[in-house]
């Protein structure tokens, strides 16, 4: 049971990561109240207490719920190990956005709306994997409560300019998500990570010109 409670605090950072962790963590908690109930008439039986529908079989349980416990903690581990880390997902979110300038430059509007909706699902990605991050001075900042204004106006203001094929409100949109992003960095701490106008297309296999 104190294997399962020192555990937990890292169970709960890998639940934001990966659905499959969360079952497994609803599954460690299902084995510590199990396993509770059987270690605690183990104690009492010694002692002269009598527990109804006790028996001698049962007192092999507690070892059998500790090893699967100690099973599912390695998985933990070796899940923790290959799920992505938000640069990751982060260095996803700058090719979709970097791709998407210039399917709208070449006014090829449905490619331009794959990448604004592959940047938006890349974004809550990153989100989901680290939450809550910590500023300089070891404050939290909540990663949702920076991206759903941001998601909800100036993202949502390059979408709208998309579907209006209205290339010259595309560019003014573009730039202040740009600038949303770069206040995002500043309250994480990390003001070295300035934006620009992209240079050049992240996938050089994408024809950009819009068929004919």
């Amino acid at each position: 049971m104190r294997q399962f409670i020192r555990l937990t605090p890292k169970i709960r950072t890998m639940t934001a990561r990966i659905p499959l962790v969360q079952a497994l963590m609803n599954r460690l908690t299902k084995l510590a109240l199990a396993s509770a109930c059987v270690v605690l008439p183990a104690i009492l039986v010694p002692f002269g207490a009598h527990v109804v529908g006790q028996t001698p079989a049962s007192t092999s349980k507690p070892l059998q719920l500790t090893n699967e416990i100690m099973a599912l903690r390695a998985e933990l581990e070796r899940l923790k190990g290959v799920v992505p880390d938000q640069s990751h997902a982060m260095k996803d979110v700058a090719y979709h956005f970097a791709n998407l300038w210039f399917a709208a430059d070449k006014k090829n509007w449905p490619l331009a709306d794959f990448y604004w909706s592959e940047t938006r699902s890349h974004l809550r990605w990153a989100v989901r994997i680290i939450p809550v991050r910590k500023d300089p001075q070891g404050n939290e900042i909540r990663l949702t409560e920076i991206l759903d204004p941001i998601d909800k106006t100036a993202l949502q203001q390059v979408g709208d300019a998309i579907k209006a094929k209205d290339r010259t409100k595309f560019v003014e949109t573009y730039k202040q998500m740009l600038d949303s992003c770069y206040a995002c960095h500043l309250a994480t701490g990390k003001p070295f990570l300035k934006l620009q106008l992209p240079q050049q297309p992240e996938a050089r296999l994408i024809q950009f010109e819009p068929e004919q």
